[in-house]
């Protein structure tokens, strides 16, 4: 904790082994750090999302979700992403739809017109609110806007 300002100092979030191996790997083209900060988790993405590493875009929201406590939220940023494929939205609705059923709100966060396009236009916006930066999308969750 910040003692000048009563606030909680974000901090690392451990991931697996697994996982740790996985996004390590040389030919790996996703990259990803997580911070917890209170029940709050962001996993800050980047590289690209296809489906030659969409196994490893699930395992890593999920171990992220896991981490988040209600109500969360769990943060995505996408902002350092270069390319997602469709499969890589999928896995985010997917794991949008467990953490509601946990009580925890998934919140992305994307800058590039394209990612707020996609989500529109398969009909994922109501399940999928996306924020230009963390702070907003953090900022939205504390006031209790439920972005759905």
């Amino acid at each position: 904790m910040n003692l000048a300002t009563a606030e909680p100092v974000p901090s690392h979030l451990m991931l697996s082994t697994r996982l740790i191996s996985e996004l390590g790997d040389s030919h790996s083209t996703l990259r990803a750090t997580t911070q917890r900060d209170g029940s709050a988790v962001m996993v800050y993405a980047g590289g690209e999302i296809d489906a030659w590493n969409e196994g490893t875009w699930r395992h890593l929201l999920c171990e992220a979700a896991a981490a988040a406590a209600p109500p969360g939220p769990l943060v995505i940023d996408t902002n350092g992403v270069d390319f997602m494929g469709c499969c890589a939205f999928a896995v985010l609705a997917d794991e949008s739809y467990r953490c509601r059923r946990r009580g925890v709100d998934l919140r992305l966060v994307s800058r590039q017109p394209v990612v707020s396009r996609v989500i529109g236009t398969c009909g994922l916006s109501g399940l999928l609110p996306v924020h230009p930066t963390v702070d907003s999308a953090l900022s939205a969750a504390a006031a209790g806007s439920p972005g759905w």
